[in-house]
């Protein structure tokens, strides 16, 4: 008796060679959870990426979180009293005129004014004060939500 291919005692017996040739009907799963997981990976890093660039620790309130189809444009003022348009920082006397610039819609553009909670009130109302005086009328404050604490 001749050997087959592969050990086989012979090309008729279990199959032969028309077995092997057969196309498989599995489904091989393995490349598409390697790629799961590599864009789960990208995703989970540069997720927090994705928030305003700005670090403001902001007051907590009850308020709710509206919903806004485009993005507004952000001003965040930190707590040394640093104004950022954006991520980008800016003079007090800057901030009007490329705001007039970058605004898409012209002055019904949304802004949100991101204040820090240790930064001075007086800041804050200048910077919604020249806001207001170059006749943008939608500006919102952001908070954080308040965490409910625990009744004893």
């Amino acid at each position: 008796m001749a050997g087959g291919v592969n050990g086989s005692s012979s090309i008729r017996g279990r199959g032969g060679w028309r077995a092997r040739l057969r196309p498989k009907s599995d489904i091989n799963v393995t490349p598409f959870v390697d790629v799961m997981l590599v864009l789960l990976v990208i995703f989970m890093v540069t997720a927090p990426l994705l928030t305003v660039g700005v670090p403001v620790d902001l007051p907590e309130t009850r308020a709710r979180q509206m919903s806004e189809d485009k993005e507004p444009l952000a001003i965040s003022i930190k707590k040394g009293g640093a104004i950022f348009l954006q991520e980008t920082e800016i003079q007090l006397d800057e901030l009007v005129p490329k705001l007039t610039a970058i605004a898409k819609n012209g002055y019904d553009q949304r802004i949100f004014v991101r204040g820090d909670k240790d930064v001075d009130y007086g800041k804050v109302m200048e910077v919604m004060g020249e806001l207001n005086a170059a006749g943008f009328k939608r500006i919102g404050l952001v908070t954080e939500p308040r965490r409910e604490r625990k009744q004893n």
